[in-house]
Order: C-alpha cells, then structure tokens, then sequence
C-alpha cells in the first residue's frame, strides 16, 4: 500500500492531537481527481473542528486528515472525470466532510476543482479558495451588495477580512472597515475608504448606516453591528446565525453563510486574480511537519493575511 506523510488527529482537543505520520495514500474514484498538494492553507474552521467545535454538525470519521484550502498538480483522473487532465495546475476548498489538504496528497470531486490562477504561485493560491469564496458568498451571493452601497467589514486585515475588502472595491461598494491601527495603511491600499481601530473606537459610535455588515467576530461585536445597519440593509455572518428578533426590529435581514465549494465562483476569482483585480497576502509560510504551530497562530488571531503550509 502507498503511503505519504500527513497531519492527522485521532480524538478532539487541544493542538497536541494533532499527528504528523505516514497515512494511506488515497485513490480517486469516479467523477473524482488525485491531487499532489504543493500547498495547504491553515484557516479557524481547521482548529474549531480539531476541538471538538463542529462535531454536532459536521460528522467526521476519525482519524482526520484537517486542511480545506489547496493548491496542487492533478496526479491521477479518476473515472468520468473530463475536465482536466495530468498536469493541471488547480486549486480547491474541497469538501469540508471529507479528509483534507495537510498531506501529499488529496482527493477531490471534479466539480469542487478550478484550475489555479497563472499569474500566482501555489503558495499563494492554497490560501485563496475558502477566504474568496466565503467572501463572495456572504457578500454577492447572499447580500447581494452592488455598487454605490456601503459596506461595513469586521477584522478586515484578516485572511477574510482582506479578501473581502478587495471583492467590495471591485464591485464599485463605499468600504468601512475595523483593523488595528497598525494595519490602517495596508487597508488603504486595498481600497479601504475608512479604517477604524478597534482598539481605541466603537464602530457603532461612528460608523454611518451601512448597507451591509460582514460579521467574521461574532458575539457582542455581532450584536453591537446591528446598530449601524439601515432598514432594509442586511448582517450577515460567518461565525454564528445573526438574530431574526433583532433583523425584524430594525426592519432589516440576517444571513448566516457556512462556505460551499464552487468551482464556477473560484474560476471567475481566478480571473479577477490575473487580471490584476484581487491580491492575497500570506504572512506565515509554515513546513507541514509545523502545522501545529501554524493553528496555534490562527487560534491567537491578529494575523494580516493567511497563514500556509508548504507540502512540496
């Protein structure tokens, strides 16, 4: 039986279940492609399911291979599969129920795969697929934010937050957004029309009403949001269901997005990429042997841009 190195975990907890092994290497099956990972992003729904988080949802087999954000060379085509060929740059956010992306290899359904963005390496294209599609998901496909609308984006300096900033601006949306001080400049660049500290300001203090609230914190800044959204504007998050009780009272909508694979949204984020339209940001290039240090930095937050494991 071939074998290849991955990160697996065993039992929920902390970051010491985290185990880095030889692990059967996978074949695909019909309608399904092999893929050498070259890279595998780290991102918070890897560490909220290694703890346990999202057991009552999400009904893993253990023992779990984590990663849902990749980028690879296509190895092997299983049966029925038309799309791509051996060879093909792609990159995925594959199927969160399935083993992922911390390992030589992984399998993926043909339908979840694009191919990769030319213009960027697979570093930098491992990171992309789940903070864009989440971006695109929350802010088009479920606020349907357009141009001329203004928008409010919570953590904006962060794997999503940066992302989404860009994706905004590019749809021609007015872009409030709260970072630390020290990343105002770099939100600038993106396109950021106001920056606020959310060490030093509250938002809802300051901020005019939006059009819609891209909420990635949750909690009180989630409910302190609903503040500034006007009537017929929409909160819509990432983290946990927005109150229906507080979206009637200010006569306003609530979403809760949990990100779906679409090969059709990643291949037009693709274009937007080599086009010159979207940016992604990398901070943290880790070994995969040190995925364990690399959730530790996400579980601490704070970062600007993703954090990446380097397989080949």
């Amino acid at each position: 039986m071939k074998t290849m190195k991955a990160v697996c975990i065993y039992s929920y907890g902390d970051p010491s279940v985290l185990v880095y092994e030889d692990a059967p290497r996978p074949h695909p099956g019909d309608g399904e492609v092999l893929v050498r990972v070259h890279a595998a992003g780290i991102n918070p729904v890897d560490w909220k399911i290694r703890e346990g988080h999202m057991k009552e949802m999400l009904h893993h087999t253990l023992p779990l291979v984590l990663g849902w954000d990749v980028s690879g060379v296509v190895e092997t085509l299983g049966t029925g599969v038309h799309r791509f060929k051996v060879g093909d740059e792609v990159f995925s956010r594959p199927d969160i129920l399935r083993d992922g992306a911390y390992a030589e290899f992984i399998v993926i359904k043909e339908s979840e795969v694009a191919l990769k963005p030319k213009s960027i390496d697979h570093l930098h294209a491992a990171v992309l697929p789940l903070a864009s599609l989440t971006s695109w998901q929350t802010l088009f496909a479920a606020a349907g934010l357009s141009a001329g609308q203004r928008v409010l984006i919570h953590a904006a300096a962060g794997g999503v937050g940066h992302i989404a900033v860009q994706l905004a601006k590019w749809k021609g949306a007015h872009v409030i957004a709260t970072a630390a001080e020290r990343n105002h400049d770099f939100l600038r660049k993106l396109g950021v029309d106001q920056a606020i500290d959310y060490d030093t300001e509250r938002f809802d203090e300051v901020v005019q009403p939006v059009d819609v609230v891209l909420d990635t914190m949750g909690g009180e800044i989630q409910a302190r949001s609903w503040k500034v959204v006007k009537r017929g504007g929409m909160l819509v998050s990432v983290v946990n269901p927005p109150s229906p009780e507080m979206a009637a009272a200010r006569g306003a909508r609530q979403a809760f997005v949990f990100t779906q694979p679409n090969a059709a949204q990643l291949a037009e984020i693709a274009e937007l990429v080599d086009a010159g339209k979207l940016k992604v940001i990398v901070e943290t290039t880790l070994a995969l042997s040190d995925a364990t240090r690399g959730q530790e930095l996400s579980e601490r937050g704070h970062q600007r841009g993703k954090i990446v494991l380097r397989v080949i």
